[in-house]
């Protein structure tokens, strides 16, 4: 997906429009391009393309309902992280069985060593927004 492609003419004007998604992992990965900018204009546009207006958000850190929560997740933590600049990675494939998918990131600072990693779980409606985000972050407990 080409998250800059997002206007197009009509009738001698511009109109916004959302780019059509084929896949989940088009969605995920403009919602990491979102968490990953700092321009907060530029973000906040990125994310009104591929969240829900009424997305919600669980995580460690808390829960969060419509988009602002989730932009003001991404200004707190991800963009004002205290070491400095860091940035939102996809480390594995999308496996997206109908409507849900999972996948696999790494937050990892700007010489590229893992501060975090963790799954996300993702829903999305049928018209391709997510609404639903799922934050897991670290590796899975040990059995015992």
């Amino acid at each position: 997906m080409t998250t800059g492609d997002d206007q197009h003419v009509t009738g001698g004007g511009t109109a916004t429009r959302r780019p059509p998604r084929q896949t989940h992992a088009d969605a995920i990965d403009a919602f990491i391009a979102a968490a990953n900018t700092g321009d907060p204009a530029r973000r906040a546009r990125l994310l009104s393309l591929v969240l829900a207006p009424d997305v919600s958000f669980h995580g460690p850190l808390g829960r969060g309902a419509g988009r602002g929560a989730v932009e003001d997740f991404i200004t707190e933590v991800v963009q004002s992280y205290s070491a400095g600049r860091c940035r939102m990675v996809r480390t594995t494939a999308v496996d997206a069985p109908h409507e849900w998918a999972r996948f696999g990131w790494r937050f990892e600072s700007a010489d590229g060593a893992a501060v975090l990693t963790g799954t996300d779980m993702v829903h999305l409606t049928a018209a391709g927004d997510i609404d639903q985000i799922v934050v897991f972050a670290g590796p899975l407990p040990q059995e015992g």
